[in-house]
């Protein structure tokens, strides 16, 4: 019935698989190694909380079995204990407030991945010429430009297939993992999204980098200033008659594909120098350049802020739960004890 919740009860994410159904879902057909969790005498909503709660998935983190497939039981699902409020409109209460959070978080999420399609889809488009700014899609009489043929297809008349080795220089770096130093004062690209920290820099550029080893042709930085990199991460840089963000965008939206295909086979993936110096990509004028540049740029800034903010709510929400389902705050004035 609705307002149920359902628990997975097997695999890795045991204590953190669940959700409560609602009348669209009806319907449903409950699985064997799936719990269903109903109250008559607790909020629905409440118990939902403390189901998303930290403190049932550590609950079920101590009791599951270390196993090839971890599980917990119904049992283990009954002995799970949780601070309840005697009062139904405390729990009314709280179950509210937590529950326009996650409403919050869900419409936050929502518009990211509107946003995401329609940065992906104009990328596309800006990109390869398919659609030209307005600036630039006629001659000075007016005309309209046209498009021609390339080895990469259809092009418009006035871009260019051009190799990215006659574009900039590209080396890799020369730092080693270890060097990394905790708070140092600049960044230090490895060999993985996350970007580790120095207290010296062997660069201060506008650059490129690139892992030539981990996550093959997916992992792409900018950097416009002081920074150091490991011995296996290339940095491309000294970029001649082009815009250092549009040949990082062209990386982004069109390398990974040409990596998968040039890389060396071994137990660790890897590119090699040519591999990047034969990649071709699509080239407008510098001007056309900047200016595609500033607009993805612009939208790839948007959803990084719509992405903090939704880190932060994600954050209040946790926030909220200790405080709320521990009685640390009360929404609702208990009554005096007679």
């Amino acid at each position: 019935m609705a307002g149920d919740i359902v628990i997975s009860m097997d695999g890795s994410l045991v204590g953190r698989s669940f959700a409560q159904l609602n009348e669209a879902d009806l319907p449903a057909l409950l699985l064997q190694r799936v719990a269903r969790v109903r109250s008559s005498s607790v909020s629905q909503n409440y118990l939902k909380e403390w189901i998303c709660s930290k403190f049932f998935t550590e609950h079920c983190d101590s009791v599951k079995t270390v196993t090839a497939i971890p599980h917990i039981s119904p049992q283990d699902i009954r002995t799970f204990k949780f601070l309840l409020p005697i009062s139904n409109e405390e729990q009314t209460a709280i179950a509210n407030a937590l529950s326009d959070v996650d409403a919050l978080i869900q419409e936050l999420e929502k518009l990211i991945a509107k946003k995401q399609a329609i940065k992906t889809a104009t990328m596309q488009q800006l990109l390869t010429g398919r659609t030209r700014l307005p600036q630039f899609a006629h001659h000075p009489d007016g005309r309209k430009k046209g498009y021609k043929p390339s080895e990469l297809g259809e092009i418009p008349e006035d871009w260019e297939v051009v190799c990215l080795g006659d574009l900039a220089t590209i080396k890799t770096g020369s730092r080693n993992n270890q060097d990394k130093e905790a708070n140092g004062a600049y960044p230090f690209f490895v060999r993985s999204e996350t970007v580790e920290r120095l207290n010296t820099f062997s660069y201060d550029c506008e650059a490129i980098l690139v892992p030539g080893e981990g996550g093959i042709g997916s992992i792409f930085h900018y950097i416009h200033g002081k920074f150091d990199a490991h011995q296996r991460v290339y940095v491309i840089r000294n970029f001649q008659n082009c815009s250092g963000k549009f040949v990082y965008l062209q990386m982004r939206q069109n390398f990974g594909a040409h990596a998968m295909e040039n890389s060396v086979k071994a137990t660790v993936d890897s590119l090699r120098l040519p591999t990047f110096q034969n990649f071709t990509l699509l080239l407008p004028s510098v001007e056309e350049q900047d200016e595609v540049a500033r607009i993805l740029w612009d939208m790839d800034e948007e959803v990084k802020a719509l992405g903090l903010r939704l880190n932060k709510t994600r954050q209040i929400k946790q926030g909220m739960m200790q405080e709320l389902l521990t009685g640390k705050t009360r929404l609702v004035k208990p009554e005096s004890s007679v």
